[in-house]
Formats: C-alpha cells, sequence, structure tokens
C-alpha cells in the first residue's frame, strides 16, 4: 500500500475510505494569492487559531490551507515545525469535513502563547472546519436571497 493510499488510524468512522492527503496543490504558495488573502479576506478568532479565509481566485483547484507560527513568539524552529506538523495533520485527517461549494483560500495563523497538544489542535482544527462550512452556508444563502 502507497502512503498516499493509507488511512490514518487517528480517523473516525465518519471518513473511512477517504485518502488522507496533504499534497502540494493542497497548500497554498503563490504569492499572489497569499498577498490577496491577507488583504481581503474575512476572518474569524477560535482560540488558538485566527482564520483568515476567502473564495480562491482559481476555483478549478481545491481548498488551499496556508499555516502560519510566529517566529516573534517562538523563536526555536524546532517549537515553530512542531506546531505546524500538528496543525497539518490534525487538518489532513479533517479535511474531508469541508464542505465548502466553491474552493477557498484559508489561512490559519497559530496564536496562542504556549504549545497546545494535538488533541486541542485537532479538535479546534474540527471546529474551525465546521465554522467555515456554516459561514459558507450562510453565505450562500444570502446570495441566493439578496433581501
Amino acid at each position: 500500500m502507497k502512503n498516499s493510499e493509507r488511512e490514518s488510524p487517528l480517523s473516525s468512522g465518519a471518513g473511512q475510505g477517504v485518502k488522507h492527503t496533504f499534497k502540494k496543490s493542497e497548500r497554498l504558495s503563490k504569492e499572489k494569492w497569499i498577498k490577496e488573502l491577507f488583504e481581503k479576506g474575512s476572518s474569524f478568532y477560535l482560540h488558538p487559531f485566527k482564520v483568515i479565509y476567502i473564495q480562491h481566485p482559481d476555483s478549478a483547484l481545491a481548498h488551499q490551507v496556508l499555516i502560519t507560527v510566529p517566529s516573534r513568539q517562538y523563536k526555536k524552529a524546532v517549537d515553530r515545525n512542531k506546531i505546524k506538523r500538528r496543525i497539518r495533520e490534525a487538518f489532513r485527517t479533517q479535511k474531508h469535513l469541508l464542505l465548502v461549494a466553491p474552493a477557498m483560500a484559508i489561512g490559519v495563523l497559530y496564536t496562542a502563547k504556549s504549545i497546545v497538544s494535538f488533541a486541542q489542535i485537532r479538535e479546534k482544527v474540527l471546529q474551525v472546519i465546521s465554522t467555515l462550512n456554516d459561514l459558507s452556508h450562510a453565505s450562500a444563502l444570502h446570495k441566493s436571497n439578496p433581501e
């Protein structure tokens, strides 16, 4: 079995049969799109994350995610990488729950003053995904019924 075909042992029964990957195409890396995300994107705060989102400039692509941890807060790269690894893993195993119809560019900024456990990060990423689903559902309703 290839790495890309393996399922996470952490996944629940809801996502069985889904490939849990986090490929380059799912990472937001174009400088132009990152700049647009920070300039025009909407945001919300859900401790320990600040989430910035915008409809993806290229709707043909899937959702793309940018994960950042401030080097000012965490001086050691080891700590920053540990936090980013935990966030990526939590997103990778739960991204199938992101049901937003148009593709989105999503920025996840870690804002906590201390390193949070993986269990807490996984729970908060699930809340972030459900909030994004709710927000996109509300905006779709608003667009279809402009009163």
